[in-house]
């Protein structure tokens, strides 16, 4: 299989409310796949427009944490929180915001609603890491990053480090996509 770019932080596709997906094509089986072998190594969970797709489909691998070794690898297709309890504060990263990390916080514990890779309906309860990992994707397909979760306050202190990683001045491991220039183009 085939590692894909991930999408940095200014990328338009990061903000937008990803399209629902209706049928699951060999050309989605194959971005799942591609999916997770980009995400492992380096991450947990992965949506699918942190690779550029605009498509609610994320995937989810908890399984080298000890606590939750025996959870299976998940694909969520067209997620819906349903329910949700409690509260915690943890600290969250992002393959897309590298070297930057804050503490969320978000439900203790979510059942959601989805459709698994054979189109199926399915319904999971899920507490602790898994239900923020799944909070934390499904934001993604929404448009919603972690940092839009922090204070304001937070957010300007961050501004230059957010403003390399969106021009792609940031050291990774995996091939990223930087953000286009903003830039307006000088008149003659």
């Amino acid at each position: 299989m085939a590692t894909l770019p991930i999408y940095l932080y200014g990328n338009e596709v990061l903000k937008k409310k990803a399209e629902n997906v209706t049928e699951i094509t060999n050309a989605d089986i194959k971005l799942i796949q591609n999916m997770f072998d980009t995400m492992r190594g380096y991450g947990i969970g992965l949506a699918a427009n942190q690779v550029g797709v605009a498509k609610q489909i994320l995937v989810i691998d908890i399984s080298d944490n000890e606590e939750w070794k025996d959870t299976k690898p998940l694909v969520v297709i067209n997620p819906e929180i349903i329910d949700e309890e409690g509260e915690w504060e943890f600290e969250e990263g992002c393959l897309s915001i590298p070297d930057i990390r804050e503490k969320v916080w978000r439900p203790e514990k979510i059942t959601l609603r989805y459709n698994d890779v054979n189109m199926k309906e399915r319904k999971l309860e899920a507490d602790g890491l898994l239900a923020r990992v799944l909070q934390h994707e499904i934001d993604h397909l929404n448009g919603i990053l972690f940092i839009d979760h922090i204070s304001a306050a937070k957010r300007t202190l961050l501004k230059s480090k957010l403003t390399k990683v969106s021009k792609g001045e940031i050291e990774t491991e995996y091939e990223v996509v930087a953000a286009p220039s903003k830039k307006k183009p000088k008149k003659k």
